[in-house]
């Protein structure tokens, strides 16, 4: 994923394409700084990170755009996501993501909504990256108001 971060910032400077290079160097500078502020090794986990936070701030932009109406603003902002949607593993889909949270429990055996950071803490290892977190915790908050 790393590699490929670098031949896109690439090609997008010869195709000239300045939308997507904007996000591409907004990704390699985030990853620096994360390297220096957390003293962590730039690899594929740190990319993960990095480009999770992005779409979860960029979605939050969304909700703001559309208070104000601002369909340019929304357009871009969802180009910008789907750039970065590029550099994260597939997403699980919410079977799958409903399977781990399903083991998960069985190891845990919550007994009320006071044991959802246990649960939290066992599938966000097996998850990040690979789901919204914010859909993970709705359905384990489901899961757990049931029981």
């Amino acid at each position: 994923m790393i590699e490929k971060l670098e031949k896109d910032m690439i090609d997008s400077l010869k195709n000239k394409e300045k939308e997507r290079l904007t996000v591409v160097r907004e990704i390699k500078a985030a990853m620096k700084q994360a390297q220096i502020d957390q003293k962590k090794e730039i690899n594929e986990e740190l990319l993960i990170e990095v480009v999770s936070k992005a779409i979860k701030t960029r979605k939050e932009s969304i909700k703001e755009f559309e208070k104000g109406a601002r369909q340019d603003l929304i357009d871009k902002t969802n180009f910008e996501i789907d750039v970065l949607n590029e550099y994260l593993p597939e997403q699980l889909s919410e079977e799958e993501i409903r399977k781990i949270i399903d083991e998960t429990f069985e190891k845990v055996n919550p007994t009320s909504m006071k044991d959802m950071g246990k649960i939290m803490g066992a599938v966000t290892p097996l998850l990040k990256g690979k789901a919204d977190m914010g859909e993970v915790s709705s359905i384990i908050k489901e899961k757990l108001s049931s029981l």
